[in-house]
C-alpha cells in the first residue's frame, strides 16, 4: 500500500485519466472529488463488497439450477 499525505485542494492523479482531490477535513473525516472517465466505476468499498456477495450468490444460484436441469435430463 502507498500512503500520501494529501492537503485540502490537494490531488492525486492515478493511472493518467483519475484525479481524486481532498475537498474537505473535518475531524476525522475527509471529503474527496473523483474525476474519472464515465466507462470507470467508482464505488464505496462497502457497496463494491456488497455488489460482488450478490454477484456471487447469483452465479451460485445459476450453477444450482443447471445441476438441477442435469439431474432433470
Amino acid at each position: 500500500m502507498l500512503a500520501l499525505s494529501r492537503k485540502k485542494n490537494e490531488a492525486l492523479i492515478l493511472n493518467n485519466n483519475i484525479e481524486v482531490t481532498v475537498l474537505e477535513i473535518k475531524g476525522e473525516q475527509v471529503k474527496l472529488g473523483i474525476t474519472a472517465p464515465k466507462e470507470v466505476p467508482v464505488y464505496r468499498k462497502e457497496v463494491y463488497v456488497q455488489i460482488q456477495e450478490a454477484n456471487q450468490a447469483a452465479n451460485a444460484d445459476t450453477q444450482g439450477m443447471e445441476a438441477l436441469k442435469d439431474l432433470l435430463k
